[in-house]
C-alpha cells in the first residue's frame, strides 16, 4: 500500500515508516506565521502557559496585514504589543505593511517544499502550492508552538482532484477551484488533504496553484497540496533533487478521487453568501454591481493584475462603479508599476491601494453599505464581510472582475479576451 503526498511529507517530518488517516501525530514545526490581528492573543496565551522564551526566534514570522493601514485606535495597540514582544524575544522576521501574509510567506521563501507550517489564519493552506503541509490554527495552539516547536495533528485522509487537458480561453485557476467547491460543497473536504494533480495543474504557474490551495479551506480542507516540480523549485530557490520523496505513490490510497476535463470548464461566479453557490457566469449576465475588487491572498498576484490590465487597457470602467485594486505585496506592486500594469489600471479608473488584506477582511479600502453589490477576486463572500450585512458579494476570477467593472454589471469576460 502506497502513500499520498501529505502522508509522505508527514512521515518524513516525524521519522515514521508508516501511518494511516486518523492517526494522531506530533509534528516538528518548521515555521509559523502570526498576523497582526491575532498576535496579541498569541502573546497573552504564551505568557499564561508559563513560557519565557520562544523555541526558535528564526522560525517565527510576524506579518502586519489585516490592520494596515490602521483604521481604528485599537489597531495601533495590536502593532505596539507585537513590536514589544518581538524586541523582547529577538524576533527579526517582522513585516510591517509589506503585503498579505499568504503572499509573503512563499514569496520570501519562509515556506519551501517539505515544510510543516502553521499560521493563525485559515488560508495558511495557500503554502501547499509549494509542496508544504500548511494549515491554519487558533492562537492557543500557536502559543504552544511558540513554547515547544511542536504540535499534534490528526493525519488527514486525502481527496485527489485530477484536472486534465487545456483550459479554454477565459478560464483560470479561480474558476477551477470555485467549480470544485460548487460540486463538493463547503463541507465536502472537511479535515481532508485536497491533493491537486493532472496535466492542467502542472501547466499552472505557482501563483495559480496558490489560488487553488488558498481556497481548499473553503471546502473545509485541513490542507491543500500540489506536488512540487521544477517551477516550484525555481520559485522556492531549492535543489529539487532533495525532494524526490514529495510525490504520491502510484498505489496511494485516496478516500475519494474526482476527475475534471479542463476543456469542459467555464468562467463561474460564487453567489452570495456561500462559496459553494456557484453558477456559470452566463446565468448572472447583467446583474448590476456597485463595486469591483481585485486583490487578496487569493488573486492579488502579478499575473492577476496583468490579466485585468489586458482587459482594461484603453477602456474606462463604468460610471458610478468603484474599482479597487490591492496588490498582494510590495514586490508585486513594484513589478506591476515597472511593467506599466498599475498605470493601465489607474487610467481605466481603478483606485490602487497599498498592499494589505484591505477589503477582503472588511477593515479598510472600500467598505460597502447595505444594498450594494461587489464582485471580487478574494476567497469569501460571507454576510457582512465587506461592510453592510445586507450587501452582496460575488466571487470570480480577475478577468470576470475586470470585465464586470467595465460594464457595471456581471459579464462574461471572454468577449474581452483575444
Amino acid at each position: 500500500m502506497g502513500y499520498t503526498l501529505a502522508e509522505k511529507l508527514l512521515m518524513k517530518n516525524t521519522g515514521k515508516t508508516s501511518l494511516k488517516p486518523g492517526e494522531l501525530l506530533t509534528v516538528n514545526v518548521d515555521r509559523v506565521m502570526v498576523h497582526d490581528l491575532f498576535a496579541p492573543f498569541v502573546i497573552e496565551k504564551f505568557r499564561e502557559m508559563g513560557f519565557a522564551k520562544v523555541w526558535d526566534v528564526n522560525k517565527i514570522v510576524f506579518i502586519y496585514d489585516h490592520l494596515v493601514p490602521t483604521s481604528f485606535i485599537e489597531d495601533s495597540r495590536h502593532h505596539k504589543i507585537t513590536d514589544q514582544f518581538a524586541a523582547e524575544q529577538g524576533i527579526k522576521n517582522v513585516h510591517r505593511a509589506d503585503g498579505v501574509c499568504h503572499q509573503l510567506m512563499p514569496e520570501l521563501r519562509y515556506v519551501t517544499p517539505g515544510n510543516v507550517v502553521f499560521g493563525t489564519d485559515s488560508h495558511t493552506t495557500t503554502y501547499g502550492a509549494v509542496g508544504a503541509f500548511a494549515a491554519g490554527i487558533g492562537y492557543t495552539e500557536m502559543a504552544a508552538i511558540f513554547g515547544t516547536g511542536r504540535l499534534w495533528i490528526k493525519v488527514p485522509a486525502t481527496m485527489r482532484i485530477n484536472v486534465n487537458g487545456k483550459l479554454p480561453k477565459g478560464v483560470y485557476a479561480k474558476d477551477i477551484i470555485l467549480r470544485i467547491i460548487g460540486d463538493i460543497g463547503v463541507d465536502g473536504a472537511t479535515y481532508k488533504a485536497m491533493e491537486f494533480g493532472g496535466t492542467t495543474i502542472r501547466e499552472l504557474s505557482v501563483a495559480g496553484r496558490m489560488t487553488l490551495c488558498n481556497m481548499a479551506v473553503e471546502a473545509g480542507a485541513k490542507v491543500g497540496m500540489v506536488e512540487p516540480d521544477e517551477k516550484t523549485f525555481t520559485f522556492s530557490g531549492v535543489n529539487g533533487k532533495e525532494f524526490g520523496y514529495l510525490q504520491s505513490d502510484p498505489d496511494a490510497v485516496y478516500e475519494k478521487v474526482i476527475d475534471y476535463d479542463a476543456s469542459q470548464l467555464r468562467p463561474v461566479v460564487a453567489c452570495p453568501s456561500n462559496v459553494d453557490k456557484v453558477k456559470d457566469v452566463e446565468e448572472l449576465n447583467g446583474v448590476k454591481i456597485d463595486q469591483a475588487f481585485l486583490g487578496s491572498c487569493t488573486n492579488g498576484r502579478l499575473e492577476d493584475l496583468e490579466v485585468a490590465a489586458g482587459i482594461l487597457k484603453g477602456r474606462k470602467i463604468a460610471p458610478y462603479v468603484r474599482f479597487i485594486v490591492t496588490p498582494a505585496s510590495r514586490s508585486v506592486f513594484a513589478e506591476a508599476v515597472k511593467r506599466g500594469i498599475i498605470s493601465t489600471l489607474m487610467e481605466a479608473g481603478a483606485i490602487v491601494t497599498p498592499p494589505a488584506c484591505g477589503l477582503c477582511c472588511g477593515r479598510s479600502g472600500g467598505i460597502v453599505s447595505d444594498g450594494e453589490r461587489v464582485i471580487a477576486s478574494n476567497n469569501r463572500n460571507f454576510l457582512g464581510r465587506m461592510g453592510g450585512p445586507k450587501s452582496e458579494i460575488f466571487l470570480a476570477s480577475p478577468a470576470t472582475v475586470a470585465a464586470s467593472a467595465l460594464e457595471g454589471k456581471i459579464v462574461d469576460p471572454r468577449s474581452y479576451l483575444q
